[in-house]
């Protein structure tokens, strides 16, 4: 039975306040798919390669496999977890499992053994979906669990591997009852995901997702974004990173098509702009280089305007001005895994169009205001939980407040507790407020150089880095100094060919910077990376300081 509001309020006596079926309904983005297939039951939902189905198959797929997962024994509030790639089968299990009322929980295909073993085993997953290009990691992860779920193989043509069961995932679809109804959702508070954070400084955090907020913040994708009815959209975003920022969700609700790819290359971004008429994808940073460096070697313009939603850290204004030269037009958006992906966008002003386009890539590298349906954004004083002065020089972190911030850590209270401390959600994030209300992150709290006294921003650097035309990624980590304390020192990946060296480059910086800010030292590396895209900066941290002891 839905947990009805009850009339608690003061008011005209004379005008019901309870709630009723008439006037009630908890929040869910199952809404809509049911939706989809309502309306538009013949309009393509996924295409992949050369598989399409409509919104009316997808509808019926999701039932029937929800129908097998509840007579497979799993329970409202029991995870359900899958491992795979951008594939027509998480897309669905992003429905089929919420049906349920269980916890949908995406692994992170490029996790090691070890780490899935233990998200397993926190998660405490009844029930796994395998896709065969994980079934080694899988075997491997499940000798160190404690109460191994069960598997179920998901079979693609498109995958090497071998099957994890003998029960596949197709089985299950064309064995499900088409007339089953979903679990009833009697509180939009119910949890509808568990997504783990990336775990760089330690184990991973399950951060807890509910229906309410799925529901709100797949439709502020859509009022943010400008988005359409019945867009094309690519996912190169992992649709394990934040449930796809929610795009699962949205594009049931504009009725759009998922092109779906199970690896992210520039041949691939290019092929479905071209084949498949995409208008729409996501990604880090890291995919706008792949694309902006892909199109300078073919020459190969767009054959019509198509939009990006970029992320992860602050793409640097001159890869935005390159890659909106080809054709692009650049969302700048920022968020993280507790605020189920992008909460703040750098909402653009008509009047900013006639700037020049260096200035107008800078003022689209900063984060932002909120999104729609996020209640509370500000940059405060974490010791006095005051706001920072809005004069773009004073540092606070970045909080939020509101319907799209996690339920919490799952079985973590403690971590809970202390993200959530005087009624804001700590970030971490440092960052400073424009006197337009715009903020602009700086740093991680950890990643902040402080050398002499002076806090430097890493990002600062690297975005005048990228600038460089020989620079194809760079990032900046503080190496210890006995001096100084801290002075920056970068990593820097060239483009093929490029005869710079370390000298060049810090003279280069000094040319644009204050000389206190510009690196001491360049390394010439491969920048790693996470599954999303985002530079792993506390290995580069540890490179850093391995320096000094190589000498």
């Amino acid at each position: 039975m839905i947990d009805y509001p009850k009339a608690n309020q003061p008011g005209d006596s004379a005008v019901p306040l309870a709630a009723h079926p008439a006037n009630y309904e908890t929040l869910s983005p199952l809404s809509f798919l049911k939706r989809a297939a309502d309306v538009y039951p013949n309009y393509i939902a996924t295409q992949y390669g050369d598989l399409t189905r409509t919104w009316h198959e997808i509808h019926t797929r999701c039932v029937k496999l929800a129908s097998k997962i509840v007579a497979a024994g799993i329970q409202p509030g029991d995870v359900v977890s899958v491992i795979a790639p951008n594939i027509p089968e998480l897309f669905e299990l992003h429905y089929a499992v919420p049906m349920t009322g269980a916890t949908l929980n995406a692994i992170n295909t490029r996790l090691e053994a070890d780490t899935v073993a233990y998200i397993l085993n926190h998660g405490g997953a009844k029930l796994l979906f395998v896709d065969r290009e994980s079934t080694a990691t899988i075997q491997q992860a499940l000798k160190d669990v404690e109460n191994p779920p069960m598997l179920i193989d998901i079979h693609d043509n498109n995958a090497s591997g071998d099957a994890i069961s003998d029960t596949t995932y197709e089985q299950w679809v064309n064995a499900g009852d088409e007339s089953f109804n979903s679990v009833p959702i009697t509180s939009d508070w119910h949890s509808i995901s568990l997504s783990y954070t990336s775990g760089t400084t330690g184990r991973p955090k399950g951060v807890v997702y509910h229906h309410r907020g799925a529901y709100l913040n797949a439709l502020s994708n859509i009022t943010g974004w400008n988005l359409a009815s019945h867009p094309t959209y690519l996912w190169t975003l992992p649709m394990f990173h934040c449930n796809g920022w929610c795009f699962p969700w949205t594009l049931a609700a504009v009725a759009g098509t998922s092109v779906c790819i199970r690896q992210v290359t520039a041949d691939n971004i290019y092929t479905g702009i071209r084949t498949y008429g995409v208008t729409h994808f996501c990604g880090a940073p890291v995919v706008l280089n792949m694309v902006i460096n892909h199109s300078e070697e073919h020459n190969t313009p767009l054959p019509h305007p198509v939009d990006v939603m970029t992320a992860a850290a602050p793409p640097p204004a001159s890869v935005l001005e390159r890659i909106e030269n080809l054709g692009f037009r650049v969302t700048h958006v920022y968020g993280l895994t507790e605020t189920y992906g992008p909460a703040v966008m750098c909402a653009w002003h008509k009047e900013w169009d006639e700037r020049p386009a260096q200035e107008r890539a800078a003022i689209k590298a900063r984060q932002g205001v909120r999104y729609h349906v996020l209640e509370g954004l500000d940059v405060l004083n974490p010791d006095t939980m005051q706001p920072v002065p809005r004069d773009g020089e004073t540092i606070g972190e970045v909080m939020f407040r509101g319907n799209i911030v996690m339920r919490g850590y799952f079985k973590n209270e403690e971590a809970t507790n202390e993200a959530f401390a005087g009624g804001w959600f700590h970030s971490g994030d440092l960052a400073i407020m424009d006197p337009d209300g715009y903020l602009r992150i700086l740093d991680r709290a950890k990643d902040i150089i402080i050398s002499g006294g002076e806090n430097i921003s890493s990002i600062e650097i690297e975005d005048t880095l990228y600038r460089h035309p020989d620079v194809l990624e760079a990032a900046v980590a503080a190496r210890p100094d006995d001096y100084w304390g801290e002075t920056p020192c970068a990593f820097v990946t060239l483009i093929n060919g490029s005869s710079v060296t370390e000298e060049d480059l810090i003279e280069y910086c000094r040319e644009n910077l204050a000389h206190f800010k510009c690196p001491k030292t360049v390394v010439f590396t491969d920048l790693p990376k996470t599954s999303t895209g985002k530079i792993q900066k506390f290995l580069l941290r540890e490179r850093a300081q391995a320096l000094n002891e190589a000498t």
